[in-house]
């Protein structure tokens, strides 16, 4: 069972939905024991970074206890960003602190929020993106972005590089969609969920 964590962050129908169509068992978690349970987690998230809060005061606990048992995690959109120390978005709202690095604004010489598709520049090699063609277009929507770092595997140019997909043993981390990225997407949800 993949457990998909409502923190009051969003879009949990769409990934539902799309591991569903996989033939994923997927259930919305709210609670701390479907977590604990879980053969895989999926944090998705869309909006302000703040949004985070609400993981952190009731969820986190048992996401970092999965992941630290070697669950598989996947992160979306805000649920990667959380995998960071934090974000200029929200100071005050602390990250899981697995990743280095604060997620930060796009430059002001760009169009914020930065919303359509796009291509990753595959530069490692990666199990969540096993037989997605280099330069493939994802879907994304976001206003912040999560610095390159060693753990990035796929990168995106937008106002500069930034990471595009993270991962790093049982943690990965999109910051686009997969759920709305059409195929390309479902492909990476596939590998996620064969992982």
């Amino acid at each position: 069972m993949i457990a998909i964590v409502d923190y009051g962050a969003g879009n949990l129908s769409s990934v539902k939905k799309a591991l569903e169509h996989l033939g994923a068992a997927a259930e919305v978690a709210s609670d701390p024991l479907p977590i604990v349970t879980a053969q895989k987690i999926v944090v998705p998230g869309v909006g302000h970074f703040c949004r985070c809060e609400a993981l952190n005061s009731r969820l986190r606990d048992p996401v970092l206890s999965a992941i630290s048992r070697g669950v598989p995690f996947l992160g979306i959109c805000v649920g990667m960003q959380w995998l960071f120390e934090g974000s200029t978005e929200a100071p005050e709202t602390s990250g899981a602190a697995l990743l280095a690095g604060q997620c930060s604004r796009f430059p002001t010489e760009v169009k914020s929020p930065h919303v359509g598709w796009n291509r990753i520049q595959i530069n490692n090699n990666s199990r969540l993106l096993r037989g997605i063609e280099n330069g493939s277009f994802v879907y994304y929507t976001h206003s912040y972005r999560a610095p390159v770092i060693p753990e990035t595997v796929a990168c995106t140019h937008y106002g500069g590089s930034f990471s595009g997909a993270v991962e790093r043993g049982n943690i990965f981390g999109v910051q686009f969609h997969p759920e709305k990225s059409g195929n390309i997407g479902l492909k990476i949800l596939e590998n996620f969920c064969a992982i």
